[in-house]
């Protein structure tokens, strides 16, 4: 399946996305289609041996809409198109009003008192009423002339069988007119009583209050991807390069990989590189949010957009254009802000038959005031304003534009949101899971203490751990060879290296067999262990201990320590108030875990949890009713990022778990997943906010506009009023979008509570039972199953959901090793869940 993000021109309300989207899912080969208003964007999944971009862009345009290709230079295309759009706009609008206003008081001054006779005598309708409708009639063209776009996208539209927005105000306005110019040439026969079927100025006046309503809603429209214009003007639009000895300045665009920069004091960085001479100082800030300046030096990277200190250096280019750090970030805030949120799916729906429906409305309307009434001047007058008054904008607009806000301000903040259902998920999140090193901790741990056995010398036993740890990934066996460097210990090579995931090393160093790990694997491998109360005192404090055994006989204790984050128990004070659960999970054993969860205030830990076992500790949660968030930042969260409801990388973290999650914070600060779980939930309540107010205008906006308060006595609503409230429905749901530019996630009390969700875990039951829980997976029975017949992700999925209906727990199901992973559970009737589920066990 290949994914295409295609631009579309042309769409002025929700039924105009819908039905760009059907006219592309109905193009053979087209998995999902999904397109945003606001965005003016399709993201399309389709397989590309069925069909090609071209059949697509065509469907687009059959569709009676413009596609264009998402490249930069499309986009400048673009803008520029929208910017000379904005100016006609203005002009059409300020052409329209000069005409509409004197319409307006031709045509209201004699019905208002003490204004009878204002009007010069030619024109006065007591004395010359066919001049006074001539008048009106000549006024009111240049107003239609100048509203022909929606004349044009309207009966295209109508003739495509896909009425839109342009199309009620086309049919609305043309049929005010028409009825207006029968009554002129009634009035020319004589019949002076004609002049009260005039409606002009309501056709006049629909068309400049809409034009009005209009121009509004593209100001506040374009204010929702100024986070965007802030992030691309980071980045300075020359470089200073090194061509031929000489230093050169040209366009940041010019500049190619392997190219040698030149960065002065003060200057912004204008591409991504490696420092290949000179020392200095940068404020990354841009990127991490951190304020502090970070020393550079040879060797070291820098990013576009970020702000060099007072040093000069030179840089290789390694990243230009859209392949600079900034680049990627701008390019994933476009993909938010041009995705499309669950919650939309309803409005969606009731946009695809929202048009059609209001027309059935209008003509019933018309019919039964016809009818009943027997007065065509009200039928039609009640007609015009049902047209009028319906706003598919408003319902359009709802939810997009507070994803474009939403994930502009979390850029600003440092929070990259990578999709509108991301933003969603998180804000329904009502438990959360930290893996501990890198995300509670700094994830650089140091060497505290070494206990060695009796007659063992110290400095041989970290010479023999640092060979063994030499080859190793882990962090705490970096922590290890620090210490070895800081002693000048010179560390000899292993062989027969030999490490498994979340237990320790094996191998040989001077013909000395050696094993390191936990006390886990000592009793795997039956070594004796007279230093496991020494082992408990050091972990009590919050050190991991680690053994090394040589040729069989326990030879040394290493104690190693990570340091917490310095703003990590006021994060988790901030998600307590948020009323999340909080677990955190470590493969350190509980002594160790307790001590780290006790200092920042963490309840629920789950200890000597293995790197392949993390996606069933989501699954666990999720199992019990929670919708989950995970944080991490290293390899192995990878797979329980996926797994999670909402998947957080720790942004300093490797790029695996970064490409695997939802939402990336670009600092390494623990702080910021409170900021984006609150982020998320105001999200939510305004996009909720502008549903309810769509829905709520068009449910009682088109009964009033349809006589039905008129019917028992009430007032009857002009067609002029209908347009104006349309026009401010569109307006209020865009202004309120808006707001979220100003969101402080240090000041949103209000968003403490996760959105309601279809999952109910986190009530508080469920939260008492589980406080104080330390849990190691050494005290849990695990189950084991070869499960033959897995192909896909789909196959994992459906093994993992047959064995969490049976009441399994600790799920992980392994693809590539056709193994199935559990615990809390009898074997035979996991044997059976599985085969039920089409699957056969070994």
């Amino acid at each position: 399946m290949k994914r295409l993000e295609l631009g579309v021109g042309g769409m002025s309300c929700a039924a105009c996305s819908a039905r760009v989207e059907r006219a592309l899912k109905g193009v053979g080969g087209v998995e999902s289609a999904s397109v945003n208003l606001a965005a003016e964007r399709a993201n399309i999944v389709y397989d590309e041996k069925a069909t090609g971009e071209a059949a697509l862009k065509k469907a687009v345009k059959d569709a009676g809409y413009n596609p264009f290709d998402l490249t930069e230079n499309a986009k400048a295309e673009m803008a520029a198109k929208k910017a000379n759009e904005k100016r006609d706009m203005k002009r059409r609008l300020i052409f329209a009003a000069a005409f509409g206003i004197p319409l307006f008081y031709i045509a209201m001054a004699p019905m208002i008192k003490g204004l009878e006779h204002a009007l010069p005598r030619f024109i006065d309708p007591e004395y010359n009423t066919l001049n006074y409708a001539l008048a009106e009639l000549i006024l009111v063209i240049p107003i239609l002339i100048a509203g022909r776009r929606f004349y044009r996208s309207g009966f295209k539209a109508l003739w495509l069988k896909s009425p839109n927005m342009d199309s009620l105000i086309a049919v609305s306005t043309l049929a005010a007119t028409l009825y207006s110019i029968y009554g002129v040439i009634k009035i020319a026969d004589g019949d002076m009583h004609a002049m009260h079927s005039l409606y002009f100025e309501s056709a006049g006046m629909i068309i400049v209050l809409i034009q009005f309503g209009k121009y509004l809603e593209t100001l506040s429209k374009g204010r929702t991807g100024d986070a965007i214009k802030k992030l691309m003007s980071l980045a300075p639009d020359t470089a200073r390069v090194m061509r031929n000895g000489a230093e050169v300045e040209l366009s940041a665009k010019d500049v190619m990989m392997g190219d040698t920069v030149v960065l002065k004091p003060g200057e912004r960085v204008s591409v991504d590189g490696t420092i290949v001479s000179g020392r200095t100082s940068v404020n990354e800030a841009m990127l991490t949010g951190e304020s502090m300046p970070v020393d550079k030096e040879i060797g070291d990277k820098v990013y576009a957009g970020t702000i060099n200190g007072e040093g000069a250096v030179l840089f290789t280019a390694t990243g230009v254009g859209a392949d600079t750090a900034l680049g990627r970030i701008v390019h994933m805030v476009e993909e938010a802000q041009g995705s499309k949120a669950p919650i939309a799916r309803m409005a969606d729906a009731v946009a695809a038959y929202f048009v059609p429906a209001v027309g059935g409305v209008a003509i019933l309307a018309f019919i039964l005031w016809l009818v009943f009434a027997r007065d065509f001047a009200l039928a039609v007058r009640v007609f015009i304003s049902v047209l009028v008054i319906a706003c598919p904008c408003a319902l359009g607009l709802a939810t997009p534009t507070a994803i474009m806000v939403a994930a502009g301000r979390g850029a600003e903040l440092g929070i990259l949101v990578k999709s509108g259902e991301a933003l969603e998920t998180a804000g329904k999140v009502n438990a959360v899971m930290l893996d501990k090193t890198g995300t509670v901790t700094t994830g650089s741990p140091v060497v505290t203490d070494i206990i060695t056995a009796p007659g063992a010398d110290e400095t041989a036993a970290l010479t023999l751990a640092a060979a063994a740890e030499k080859q190793s990934e882990h962090p705490l066996a970096k922590a290890i060879l620090a210490a070895a460097e800081q002693r000048s210990i010179t560390v000899p090579d292993a062989e027969g290296f030999k490490a498994s995931a979340g237990h320790g090393v094996d191998c040989t160093v001077s013909g000395t067999h050696i094993v390191m790990g936990s006390a886990r694997l000592m009793r795997e491998q039956g070594i004796d262990n007279p230093l496991e109360e020494k082992a408990a005192a050091l972990s009590a404090d919050g050190k991991t201990p680690i053994y090394m055994a040589a040729d069989g006989k326990l030879t040394a204790l290493f104690a190693v320590a990570d340091a917490i984050k310095p703003d990590a128990a006021e994060a988790i004070r901030l998600l307590k108030e948020m009323n999340v659960k909080l677990v955190m999970l470590t493969g350190d054993n509980s002594l160790t875990a307790k001590a780290v969860a006790a200092k920042v205030g963490i309840d629920e830990v789950r200890s000597e949890v293995l790197p392949g076992d993390k996606a069933g500790e989501v699954a666990r949660l999720q199992n019990m009713g929670y919708t989950v968030a995970m944080v991490g930042d290293g390899v192995n969260d990878a797979p329980a990022l996926v797994k999670a409801d909402t998947g957080i990388a720790i942004g300093a973290g490797a790029d695996v778990a970064i490409e695997s999650a939802d939402i990336v914070l670009m600092g390494g600060e623990l702080g910021g997943v409170a900021a984006a779980l609150r982020l998320s939930r105001a999200a939510m309540t305004n996009i909720k906010e502008n549903l309810f107010w769509a829905f709520g205008y068009n449910t009682l906006g088109i009964p009033v506009a349809a006589g039905v308060l008129y019917a028992f006595g009430g007032p009857l609503l002009s067609p002029m009023i209908a347009a104006a409230a349309m026009s401010l429905s569109s307006v209020s749901v865009v202004t309120n979008a808006l707001r979220l530019r100003r969101f402080d996630p240090n000041k949103t009390h209000k968003y403490l509570k996760p959105h309601s969700s279809k999952k109910n875990g986190g009530n508080d039951a469920a939260q008492a039972g589980n406080n104080n829980n330390i849990t190691s997976k050494e005290e849990t029975n695990m189950i084991t199953l070869k499960v033959n017949g897995m192909m896909c992700q789909h196959c994992q999925k459906a093994v993992e959901k047959a064995l969490a209906e049976i009441g399994a727990t600790h799920i992980t199901v392994d693809l590539a090793n056709k193994q199935a992973t559990f615990a809390n559970a009898d074997e035979a009737a996991a044997r059976k869940a599985i085969t039920d589920a089409g699957y056969e066990v070994e």
